[in-house]
């Protein structure tokens, strides 16, 4: 689902020269941009949350400082990294791929403690089962923690740098290479959170661990898998929650600029995105919580980009030789259909008091 709609998101911008929100703005009236604008903003404001507080909590539990410290610190830390983009690119993307590398060794480091039961690993990645409610609304949130509508807006502006080419050859070379990375990167990132879950599955429900904060979970590890897993998770989190700040202060423009044409210093647009997580740190509102639920917002969300995507990438007029095949419009809708069931199902069981 994820290769399928960066790919979709990739293309998008190859063909046109333009990011999704410079086409809405383009092509939808004012009132439907301004309600792409806002679901957009939402989505970027959990982003930011979920980063803000993930990257807090690593401080908070690799060096026992109080979470106000630590979210003073991943501040300043995020702020250096902002201050870094004016350099390009490229040096976003290099500060990225160390940060990701790092997520990798850390979990390598936890399967390798875990010993999982990977045969047990393997049928349940080709048969899941979701045996409650509570189980839909994880499985929602992880659905808008890993496809993440902010990144959809945001690809369409990253294949712009390299985006130098005039014919359709050019442009459907450009699109070739575009897939590959998008494909290893995608899958990099399942293995990634595949192993999330599996560490989780292999230490916790396998020991009967019922964790209810983060915090549980990283002083559960010590005891069962030592010192090393639990130092692992924390620097996992500072390295997950940095990375994605990056990712969310270059999709903030995007998104600003291309739906309303406002251009906002980056620095204000990020202070202004780390108050929600403040808030929380302040107000003593479990992390945990906060976390899940800003996925699931995210999940939400997640049909309007698609939507407005799919909508743009099938009109020939814009895309040229690269307009949607048949087959891609089905696949597009299918995966849009099935996230509105997904998000409707949820509601169904909140309010009939089953999560």
């Amino acid at each position: 689902m994820a290769i399928f709609l960066q790919t979709m998101s990739a293309k998008l911008g190859i063909a046109t020269g333009q990011n999704l929100p410079q086409l809405c703005g383009r092509v939808f009236s004012r009132k439907i941009n301004w309600f792409f604008w806002v679901a957009a903003e939402l989505a970027a404001m959990a982003t930011d949350l979920a980063e803000f507080l993930g990257a807090t909590l690593g401080f908070y539990l690799l060096f026992h400082i109080p979470m106000a410290f630590a979210g003073a610190l991943t501040a300043v830390i995020t702020f250096l990294i902002v201050y870094l983009s004016k350099y390009g690119q490229r040096v976003i993307e290099v500060i990225i791929t160390g940060f990701v590398a790092i997520i990798c060794i850390a979990y390598t480091l936890e399967i390798f403690l875990a010993k999982p039961d990977w045969a047990s690993a393997g049928l349940h990645t080709l048969v899941p089962t979701i045996p409650g409610g509570e189980a839909v609304l994880i499985a929602v949130g992880m659905l808008g923690a890993t496809v993440m509508p902010h990144v959809i807006y945001l690809h369409s502006q990253l294949v712009q740098h390299r985006n130098k080419d005039s014919t359709e050859a050019e442009k459907k070379r450009h699109l070739k290479m575009e897939r590959l990375d998008i494909t290893i990167a995608m899958n990099i990132a399942f293995i990634v959170n595949a192993a999330m879950v599996i560490v989780s599955a292999a230490v916790f429900y396998k020991n009967g661990v019922a964790v209810d904060s983060i915090e549980q979970a990283h002083q559960s590890l010590t005891p069962l898998l030592g010192a090393a897993s639990s130092g692992a998770f924390g620097i996992a989190l500072i390295a997950s929650g940095l990375s994605s700040s990056a990712v969310g202060t270059m999709a903030g423009q995007t998104i600003m600029q291309g739906f309303v044409g406002l251009k906002i210093n980056d620095n204000v647009t990020r202070l202004i995105t780390m108050i929600p997580g403040m808030i929380i740190i302040l107000c003593g509102v479990n992390p945990m919580n906060a976390l899940v639920l800003s996925q699931v917002t995210l999940s939400f969300i997640l049909p309007v980009p698609i939507i407005s995507m799919m909508l743009l990438t099938k009109r020939k007029d814009l895309m040229g030789s690269l307009v949607n095949k048949p087959v891609t419009n089905v696949i597009g809708w299918t995966i849009a259909g099935v996230i509105i069931a997904a998000n409707v199902i949820l509601l169904y069981l909140t309010f009939t008091g089953k999560v």
